[in-house]
């Protein structure tokens, strides 16, 4: 059910392991303190890289897209943390439009589409598709990669709610992590939207949710009594840049120089002698677009036109102006030989499942979500959530723990992101009202 993985136990990682492990209960007490405070995004996947001696969160994403990825086995857990989540969000819902994203070639994504609806409709809703794409007429069926038939509809608008012919629901649960903005049919409805759409990468800013991670990972350490570095990348933001133009090159440079700079600190206070190494990513946006390592200044310096021109524009086209510099976490995993890295999933609070993210052409501190990966289903103990003690003498700890752990922290960092850009938002209608 689970890859075999070749992951180097030694070192602090392992201590990590042990620590979480050992703390379990009051680890547990303090998510449902956390949680009973902030509301949690109704679902998000998180990226985590495993270097031996640190495990920290790389990406969060709060419109995931790799159900399909899932093992069908865990389907159940899905089911009743969607149940959960649906219970917080409108306790009497029965009618859900899924609103995906337009990219229909990809028979991959639309499968995840079916999976996702397959797990709200198990859940006890209603769920019709309802299609952004503009030249969409009416009612058209397309095939998934799974050879399931998937209707899409076009979204219709009335007053301050969408739907579709003949369907009005109650809720909209987006899957499109709206690069390209907004679309005004979305804005300023009365139902319910999940995720907000504030959340997405028009407006979302992955240096925001790694400032609001830092802040939990360093409560977290105090409550376990761990360096709060060995679950936290050290990161920086860099405005102003132009890849095409070699506009902010300076500013990017010495900004690469200072994480850089940072994690050697690190790396010598701990004992590592792997080199350091820091990625640059487009501060919005996904798809593994936009993304180059840097083990030094030189790299960012001297990239050629071809590299450029891959870091201007990331996803529908939108220009990169900001970039996070963030410090480079190796990973030690590999299934079957190929390098590797876990991707968490969640519904609301719960953990539901992941995979592996896989790919034989690249390296230990390359960026994986990229052309020629592949994923493996990963099978947790039961929730994610309680670590298996019963093992044999000898086995080693149980890593889904630990994982499940460190992408909540990341879940948790997420809900205080969401609260803080809305009430950013918030701030010049309250200045317009007291005026």
């Amino acid at each position: 059910m689970v890859p075999h993985l070749t992951t180097s136990l030694t070192g602090p990682l392992q201590d990590l392991e042990r620590v979480v492990l050992d703390r379990r209960p009051q680890i547990e007490r303090w998510f449902r303190a956390r949680f009973a405070e902030h509301e949690v995004p109704f679902y998000s996947s998180v990226d985590l890289r495993n270097s031996g001696f640190k495990l920290a969160p790389v990406d969060t994403n709060l419109f995931p897209g790799g159900f399909n990825n899932l093992n069908p086995d865990f389907l159940p857990l899905c089911v009743h943390a969607a149940m959960s989540a649906i219970q917080k969000l409108c306790p009497d819902a029965q009618r859900f439009v899924l609103v995906p994203e337009n990219h229909t070639r990809n028979l991959f994504y639309l499968q995840n589409v079916a999976t996702l609806k397959r797990i709200l409709e198990s859940a006890g809703l209603a769920v019709r598709i309802g299609s952004l794409l503009p030249d969409l007429a009416g009612p058209t069926t397309v095939e998934t990669a799974g050879g399931e038939r998937l209707l899409l509809e076009p979204l219709r608008r009335h007053g301050n709610r969408v739907g579709l012919e003949g369907f009005d629901p109650c809720a909209v649960i987006v899957n499109n992590d709206l690069s390209g903005g907004v679309p005004a049919i979305l804005r300023g409805l009365e139902q319910t939207v999940v995720p907000p759409l504030i959340a997405g990468w028009s407006t979302r800013r992955k240096s925001q949710h790694f400032a609001a991670y830092e802040r939990v990972a360093e409560d977290f350490a105090e409550l376990v009594g761990i360096d709060p570095w060995f679950v936290n990348p050290a990161f920086s933001q860099c405005r102003g840049v132009d890849f095409a133009q070699k506009a902010g090159e300076d500013y990017l440079a010495a900004t690469v120089e200072q994480v850089l700079a940072e994690v050697r600190e690190k790396y010598a206070e701990h004992g590592i002698t792997e080199p350091p190494f820091v990625i640059v990513k487009a501060d919005a946006g996904t798809y593994g677009m936009g993304i180059m390592t840097a083990k030094s200044v030189d790299d960012v310096r001297n990239l050629n036109r071809k590299a450029r021109n891959k870091m201007a524009v990331i996803k529908e086209g939108q220009t990169v102006s900001e970039v996070i510099v963030q410090e480079g976490v190796y990973t030690f995993e590999d299934v079957d030989g190929a390098v590797a890295e876990p991707v968490i999933y969640m519904i609301d609070q719960f953990v539901v499942g992941g995979f592996y993210r896989v790919h034989n052409a690249r390296g230990k501190d390359e960026n994986l979500n990229s052309p020629g990966m592949e994923f493996r289903p990963l099978a947790f103990e039961t929730d994610c959530q309680s670590p298996d003690c019963a093992g044999q003498p000898g086995d080693p700890p149980n890593r889904f723990y630990t994982y499940g752990v460190v992408a909540r922290l990341a879940n948790l960092a997420a809900a205080l992101e969401i609260e803080e850009m809305v009430a950013r938002a918030e701030e010049p209608e309250a200045l317009a009202e007291s005026a």
